[in-house]
């Protein structure tokens, strides 16, 4: 059942609780990037992991199957990652490495590569009059990010990528995220199912296993809502400021809260130890 943001608890709080569900168990851990690891920024390219997290992020893998799960192209989350000993899912988990068995492909990404090109070669046209506004092509959708985009402007961009969908209502969807709009093909897909894929991929989707997903945007609310519904739960944890402008309002299937990235470190480092 969704909760205000503002209800949940928090997760360094209520560490003792979250610790006698994990009792006996194996974690595997599923962390999303923007806004999860690093801080959200005006541009991607500079949403960049501190050492610190790093870190964090590196001993847990040590001790339980970590995966970085995104809607980057994988190559571009293992780059800015730069760790050899996780997971990494890009294209919201079309496209998945892992260290043991290397390149796992997602059958139901595939034979889309036309379609993503032409969307990218309309959506360039179309928005790049708008200064702030970029397109950024990744191997199974476009984005179209506006956070720089003058708010009287950012209208107009949502009426272009809408009249893209309206021409092609039976190949493509649009996922909304925190000032971007990710343009994809229209199949039954997002990131809840991709976990539940990995779960059951890597041989995760057992009893003894506690998996635990953090994330901050609309398109982690599918996780949250997957992770709620095996037996036994698994655990979801929205990162963000229940009061944040582009929170404000929204409702979550996470069941706990961490407010900040800072907080995501600690919550990393605890599980770790």
């Amino acid at each position: 059942m969704p909760h205000d943001i503002s209800d949940l608890p928090h997760a360094l709080e209520n560490a003792g609780e979250l610790e006698r569900r994990m009792e006996g168990k194996r974690l595997a851990v599923f962390l999303d990037y923007d806004g999860t690891l690093t801080p959200i920024v005006d541009r991607p390219e500079d949403a960049v992991i501190s050492d610190s997290m790093r870190a964090a992020v590196r001993g847990l893998a040590e001790r339980c199957p970590v995966c970085v799960v995104s809607g980057r192209d994988r190559k571009v989350v293992h780059e800015l990652m730069g760790l050899d000993n996780l997971i990494v899912a890009g294209s919201h988990g079309f496209d998945i490495w892992t260290p043991d068995e290397g390149t796992i492909e997602h059958d139901a990404g595939g034979g889309y590569e036309e379609l993503i090109e032409e969307v990218k070669a309309r959506l360039d046209e179309e928005i790049e009059p708008f200064q702030g506004a970029s397109v950024e092509p990744k191997r199974a959708s476009v984005a179209v990010h506006y956070r720089l985009v003058p708010e009287e402007e950012r209208p107009r961009i949502e009426q272009i990528v809408d009249g893209l969908l309206a021409e092609r209502p039976d190949e493509l969807k649009v996922t909304p995220g925190k000032m971007v709009y990710e343009v994809q093909p229209k199949i039954d897909w997002d990131k809840g199912k991709a976990v539940l894929y990995l779960l059951e991929t890597l041989d995760l989707d057992r009893d003894d296993v506690v998996p635990v997903y953090l994330g901050d945007d609309v398109t982690d609310e599918d996780t949250f809502e997957a992770l709620a519904g095996i037996s036994p739960p698994g655990v979801g944890i929205f990162v963000g400021l229940a009061d944040d402008p582009e929170t404000a309002g929204r409702t979550t299937a996470a069941g706990y809260l961490l407010s900040t990235i800072l907080e995501v470190e600690r919550f990393l480092d605890t599980l770790a130890r």
